[in-house]
């Protein structure tokens, strides 16, 4: 029997919603490497979430270095470290290039890179879900032996960590006891508008919750402050938190919804992971059997989120929240 692993790397560099399922993966290793130092690689935005998780004893955030001298320092320092084994679950041209730039001795590797010496050779990684992928991954490197890799089969992320500490936090400001609250996260990413369900949609959406007793609480980055007006409109009392949350905040609300409805961004990832029934909006952009989020989840897919009707919202809606009533 070989000796227990001492030192670990972790790379996950981006995105949210990949860092929210990588986080199932990541539970996994520490699991496998209970006594092990783990050190995470990853990049700025994923700093606190990751050093408030239970599965890292460092954090090093310099994963994707912008020049020459940068590359040099990340290369040196991970040389110096001489990691027992390295978990690349970022799997990319950006990890393949931190592996070659540790050759010619480069430390055990589990990851897609050539020349890996633990090499997930699952030809059809490409074609599936990222917790499956994950779990056969981690199975072909030798600690989940027992990894479910069927479709659907694999463990959601547990963020019972987040939960946990961030228990008496309250989910909307104010001081009554709130009502139920439908957790609405309209944004995503500004060059992907392709991917956002139109503002007035969620508008009509909202008036339908609210009229049935449910609040509506609406998230998102400062940029869509004005999506969240737009809303608001058709709401008037509906809560605008969008540039107010941080990732634990998000996890808190999620957990606390009644529902989650929102497109295919990170923050929607973060709040089903929490638990919330979730109807999420996919256009042709994405493919849901890849990287949906999973639990207690309805995904929509069309192909221009602009033609999806609010009734069809809405039958997803009631499917998870039958005591909302009939559409």
């Amino acid at each position: 029997m070989s000796p227990p692993l001492k030192k670990i790397l972790v790379i996950k560099l981006s995105a949210l919603g990949d860092f929210v399922l990588a986080l199932a993966a990541m539970k996994k290793i520490r699991q496998a490497h209970p006594k092990a130092h783990i050190t995470l690689l990853t990049t700025p935005p994923f700093e606190a979430l990751a050093k408030a998780s239970p599965y890292f004893n460092a954090v090093e955030t310099d994963g994707r270095p912008e020049d020459p001298s940068g590359w040099l320092a990340l290369r040196r320092r991970l040389k110096a470290a001489k990691y027992d084994r390295v978990y690349d679950l970022q799997t990319s041209a950006q990890s393949g290039r931190i592996f070659y730039s540790l050759w010619p001795f480069p430390p055990p590797w589990s990851g897609n890179a050539f020349g890996a010496a633990l090499k997930h050779r699952n030809p059809r990684r490409d074609h599936m879900h990222t917790l499956e992928r994950h779990a056969d991954q981690l199975k072909e490197a030798g600690i989940w032996p027992d990894a479910p890799t069927e479709p659907g089969s694999a463990p959601a992320p547990d963020l019972s960590w987040v939960l946990s500490k961030q228990a008496k936090s309250a989910p909307v400001q104010g001081g009554v006891k709130p009502r139920p609250y439908v957790l609405f996260i309209p944004g995503g990413s500004a060059h992907r508008l392709d991917k956002r369900w139109p503002a007035e949609r969620y508008g009509e959406l909202g008036r339908k919750l609210h009229e049935r007793g449910l609040d509506i609480v609406i998230i998102g980055g400062p940029q869509e402050s004005a999506v969240a007006r737009t809303i608001q409109k058709h709401v008037g009392q509906a809560r605008d938190l969008t540039g107010r949350t941080d990732f634990a905040r998000i996890a808190v609300l999620g957990a606390k919804a009644a529902l989650v409805v929102g497109n295919d961004t990170g923050p929607l990832h973060l709040a089903a992971a929490a638990g919330a029934p979730t109807v999420v909006l996919f256009s042709s952009a994405s493919t849901p059997a890849l990287s949906a989020p999973r639990g207690h989840v309805a995904a929509l897919q069309t192909d221009r989120l602009v033609d999806l009707p609010v009734a069809q919202v809405m039958q997803a809606v009631n499917a998870l929240l039958p005591m909302a009533g009939a559409a």
